[in-house]
């Protein structure tokens, strides 16, 4: 039996400093593919997004919603387009159907040949400028550990009619959004009644009517933008159906930030249609994660839940060979084909190769030694570095030791941002007596307690004498 994949393309979470640093390095089509996508940005009057997904100095998630919310957008979509590329072209998967969350169903439009790549860089461009032309009132989203039908039944009962779903995210947690103060209510009658309530760091109340005024801006811009008919079947979570028209581009524009994401059905629909793999098409894995609460066992695979080379991604799709996502005849499928005057599904656009100018910006070092530096004979096996990292990064995070695994991503996985991890590994080299690297940035490609362990090992000692734990 052939197994059915479907692309699932996250939204705004969806970001970690220098993702594709390391796969720049193996796999030319990451420049290949940002070069245009660079040039359009800028002259769109953006910075260009590789700054963000090459270089290890790239600011947090969290500096750059409070900060530069637009550089941000443009990363994430890059970033996306990148992978999609990179997992059609280089490894020949062909997904059945695409499936984007909020903001990455503006990815998906675009991976599914309704746009040009450079295209769907101006449709996420058209978006911020629709935000800055009309910009709405503050507001607020708040996730809550609930179903979404058990928080539209709370949102009546407190009759707090300013405040709506935004996006029902799997069988156990959903977000709500609207204005601060009823929000805040919503916050305190969830945790009453022992319901997990954390606000989000957004701005606005998205996917609420307070966006309608922008998002009538933004569908007045996308008009200028040429659409044409869609290459891969795409699902949309917020209409609910297919998008495989022009008329079903326009109401997904329009609807994208004033109604509902409807994750969970949209998952469990493509599941009952034969779905039985899952590849999240963005950095981290949050909607891997949600599609694994919505459908338990399920495959799901997240090739950028941390940053990765090309031998590390080409191992993450192990098993998802070309011939598992090949297109079958219309009756064979459980999921319906595109309409027959839509040309059968090809792989993404290619876009035009040039000198890089980005090659300059990406670091290409050699692999890390693993011997011991000069003067410290006497530093200890790496087993045991890592056992004392895992204990002094607990105790300064306040996590149990358990939770701080050899592979676990520092950022990716338990939110430690990079200042964070400056401080932390600038403790552990004086723990062991070893004097910092003279660029900081150098930290920010070693993620994980095993990789710190290891560039421990390699720096030189101090002068103190300091060779073990203490």
């Amino acid at each position: 039996m052939v197994e059915r994949c479907a692309f699932v393309f996250p939204g705004q979470g969806a970001y970690l400093p220098a993702v594709l640093a390391r796969l720049a390095v193996d796999e030319p089509l990451v420049e290949e593919t940002l070069r245009p996508l660079d040039a359009t940005a800028v002259r769109l009057g953006r910075s260009a997004p590789s700054r963000l997904l090459l270089d290890e100095r790239a600011p947090a998630l969290s500096e750059l919603v409070d900060e530069a919310p637009a550089d941000l957008h443009t990363a994430l979509f890059a970033a996306e387009m990148v992978l999609f590329r990179l997992l059609t072209e280089r490894h020949k998967l062909c997904p059945d159907v695409l499936l984007g969350h909020s903001f990455g169903e503006l990815v998906a439009l675009t991976a599914a040949g309704v746009y040009e790549p450079t295209e769907g860089m101006a449709l996420v461009t058209a978006r911020d400028e629709a935000f800055a032309a009309r910009p709405p009132e503050h507001g607020g989203m708040l996730a809550l550990e609930m179903s979404a039908p058990r928080a539209e039944a709370l949102l009546v009962g407190l009759g707090e009619w300013e405040v709506t779903l935004a996006a029902d995210n799997s069988p156990r947690q959903c977000v709500v959004s609207g204005p601060v103060e009823p929000l805040g209510r919503v916050r305190r009658a969830a945790g009453a009644i022992g319901v997990g309530a954390t606000p989000l760091r957004v701005p606005y109340a998205f996917h609420h009517r307070m966006l309608a005024a922008v998002a009538g801006d933004f569908t007045r811009r996308a008009t200028a933008l040429r659409a044409g008919p869609a290459r891969h079947l795409l699902h949309s979570a917020i209409l609910g159906r297919r998008v495989d028209d022009t008329d079903a581009v326009a109401d997904l524009v329009a609807a994208h930030l004033v109604r509902p994401t409807r994750f969970t059905d949209a998952v469990r629909l493509l599941h009952a249609q034969g779905v039985e793999v899952f590849v999240e098409c963005g950095p981290r894995g949050t909607l891997s994660d949600l599609v694994t609460a919505t459908v338990p066992g399920v495959r799901v695979v997240a090739p950028l839940r941390r940053r990765v080379g090309g031998p590390e991604l080409a191992e993450s799709l192990s098993g998802l060979t070309p011939a598992s996502h090949t297109s079958t005849a219309p009756h064979a499928s459980p999921i319906p084909t595109a309409p027959p005057t839509a040309p059968s599904p090809p792989t993404a656009p290619s876009l035009p190769v040039a000198p890089s100018p980005l090659a300059a910006r990406v670091h290409r070092p050699g692999p890390a030694a693993e011997g011991t530096p000069s003067g410290a004979e006497a530093f200890p096996d790496r087993r045991s570095v890592v056992a004392t990292l895992r204990t002094l990064y607990a105790a300064a995070l306040g996590y149990p030791p358990e939770v701080l695994t050899d592979d676990a991503d520092l950022e990716a996985d338990l939110g430690v941002d990079s200042i964070k991890q400056t401080e932390l590994f600038a403790r552990a080299a004086t723990r062991f007596g070893r004097t910092l690297p003279t660029d900081g940035s150098r930290l920010t490609r070693y993620t994980t307690l095993d990789a710190l362990a290891g560039l421990l090992s390699t720096l030189p000692a101090d002068g103190t004498g300091t060779g073990a734990p203490a």
